[in-house]
């Protein structure tokens, strides 16, 4: 039996009714900027109507990548299958909710530096040839404990490694309690563990579209952030926060459906590998603009000290079925559950442009039919260079500087994100390399000041 898909206005009435018998009174209208930070308007419930209708209006030329001061505003249009309950608001009589929206310009059209707008459009790329866009990322995270003023320290709050039970990983009752608030959310959550590093996580949870996926991470770490908060501690998704441990990625598993077959794109029972020329065609694509996307998908100057041998990160630009060390694999489920992992995103990312062009990339590949490389199923960490060099094997940008030259200078960037978004953030990403550059170091100090 098929399953109906609400209307809009059902669901607008489903809304009200939750806002009444919650008792929400206050809504957090909200957006994200070029770096994907969450951002939002807070109105009062009775101005529900207003919202739903898309008029809540904001100065654009404050939002870092957005307007000018003379075309300033800009409206917020909410989606509203993103409607819920903040369940750490909730008290007897009184609550809170929030929207995720699109921004929209004055004359009701899609706003271009909008992250959420660039994403539907390499949807909508692969409709037109098709396909709908399935991801799914696992967005490791931090925890540190807090000074009396709430402020970051550099001190975990456990010494526990992977899969790390009680006592050691005291991060575990942190955990439970975001697992709670995401359920109560709408989220379904897979798996939850300690991670590899002292004070690292990760919380699994279900794959969706790509859309819906970027809105899930994004909620993800603000709901991670906020709970966190509650225990005194201090959750972050900088990708290499500590020397000499392991640093946080956002793997990214990704899969093409065919709209009309209703089914994976990626599998053929009849291959070895059972994948598709379509999944090939797809890995092509990654392998072929890896280097030219990776300033969105890697977007920190920190993002190059976790990319690098010895921290389980890939460097290496190969693909395998099976090996992790490589940067694309295939995760050994079959049939519907046929999907690519990139292994190379880091969960400072902004989940709007760094699935669009994860999948603008593959997209590429299969409009070209291009042909993938041998796969690399040997240990690349356990190679030395020498041997990575004669298999052909080469690596990711090392730095910021080079992974945004790259992506300034090649196709990628502005066939997926548009003039402006794409124009916007390389000025900023050549803005913070150059703060960096100019920047003196602890390193520095400790290793030049007596010496010299």
């Amino acid at each position: 039996m098929a399953v109906s898909t609400p209307t809009r206005e059902s669901l607008i009435e489903s809304i009200k009714e939750t806002i009444k018998e919650k008792h929400v009174e206050l809504l957090h209208v909200q957006f994200v900027d070029i770096e994907g930070t969450l951002k939002n308007v807070t109105v009062t419930s009775e101005q529900i109507d207003q919202v739903v209708e898309g008029k809540t209006m904001f100065d654009g030329s404050s939002i870092t990548g957005f307007t000018p001061i003379n075309q300033s505003d800009l409206y917020l249009d909410p989606d509203l299958t993103s409607f819920a309950v903040l369940p750490w608001t909730e008290q007897d009589g009184y609550s809170e909710a929030r929207f995720l929206c699109s921004v929209k310009k004055p004359d009701g059209s899609d706003f271009e530096g909008d992250p959420r707008n660039v994403l539907k459009k390499t949807v909508e790329r692969a409709k037109d040839h098709g396909y709908s866009i399935s991801v799914g990322p696992e967005l490791e995270f931090f925890l540190f404990e807090t000074d009396e003023y709430g402020q970051p320290t550099m001190r975990t709050q456990d010494v526990g490694g992977y899969f790390e039970t009680s006592p050691k990983d005291y991060g575990e009752k942190v955990r439970l309690e975001i697992y709670k608030a995401l359920k109560m959310m709408g989220f379904t959550i897979e798996a939850s563990h300690h991670e590899v590093a002292i004070g690292q996580h990760e919380i699994n949870f279900k794959y969706s579209d790509a859309l819906g996926s970027a809105d899930a991470a994004t909620t993800y770490k603000w709901v991670v952030k906020t709970v966190a908060q509650q225990f005194g501690y201090h959750a972050t998704f900088m990708p290499k926060p500590l020397s000499g441990e392991n640093g946080s990625g956002m793997h990214t598993n990704v899969s093409l459906f065919n709209i009309e077959k209703q089914e994976n794109a990626f599998y053929d029972e009849s291959d070895k590998l059972g994948l598709s020329e379509t999944a090939y065609q797809f890995i092509a694509g990654l392998m072929t603009h890896v280097k030219d996307f990776v300033a969105v998908t890697n977007p920190l100057v920190n993002s190059y000290k976790r990319l690098v041998p010895g921290y389980e990160a890939p460097c290496y630009i190969a693909w395998s079925a099976s090996n992790r060390s490589a940067l694309i694999r295939i995760p050994a489920t079959r049939g519907a559950g046929t999907r690519v992992e990139i292994r190379c995103p880091d969960p400072a990312a902004n989940p709007y442009f760094a699935f669009a062009v994860v999948a603008s990339a593959g997209l590429d590949g299969v409009e070209r039919k291009l042909d993938v490389s041998s796969s690399t199923d040997a240990d690349i960490f356990s190679m030395s260079q020498e041997e990575v060099d004669a298999r052909g094997i080469e690596n990711l940008p090392t730095s910021l500087e080079a992974a945004v030259e790259r992506f300034a200078n090649g196709e990628i960037g502005p066939k997926t994100l548009g003039e402006h978004a794409f124009g916007e953030y390389v000025a900023l990403k050549r803005a913070e390399c150059d703060d960096y550059r100019l920047a003196v170091t602890d390193w520095e100090v400790a290793t030049y000041q007596a010496k010299f």
